[in-house]
C-alpha cells in the first residue's frame, strides 16, 4: 500500500469520525440510581446531576457515593450503545470489520 493510499484512508477515517461526532452531538441519555439522576451527552460529558434531598443525609454518604458511580456507569453504557448503533448506521469504520 502506497503512502498516498494510506493518507487517503486516514483522511476518510477522520471524515467519518467527524460525521459520527456530529451525529452524536444531539444525543443524550439519563440514568437513575437510588435517588441520583445523571444526564450525559454524546461526547460522554455529564450535562446534569440531580440528587434527592433524602440522599444528602450524612448517614447515607456511602449509599450516595455508590449511587453516583452506578448512575455514571449506566449512563456511559447507554451512550456507548448509541455510539455503536450510529457507527453501524454509518457503515462502520474502514479496517474495523
Amino acid at each position: 500500500m502506497s503512502v498516498f493510499s494510506k493518507l487517503k484512508q486516514f483522511k476518510d477515517l477522520r471524515d467519518q469520525g467527524k460525521k459520527l461526532q456530529g451525529a452524536l452531538a444531539g444525543e443524550s441519555v439519563t440514568s437513575h440510581s437510588n435517588g441520583v439522576a445523571m444526564t450525559m451527552d454524546g461526547n460522554l460529558q455529564l450535562t446534569g446531576v440531580a440528587i434527592d434531598d433524602e440522599m444528602l443525609n450524612p448517614t447515607k454518604k456511602e449509599k450516595l457515593q455508590n449511587a453516583i458511580k452506578d448512575a455514571h456507569s449506566d449512563a456511559t453504557k447507554k451512550m456507548q450503545k448509541i455510539m455503536a448503533s450510529k457507527m453501524q448506521e454509518m457503515g462502520g469504520f474502514p479496517g474495523m470489520k
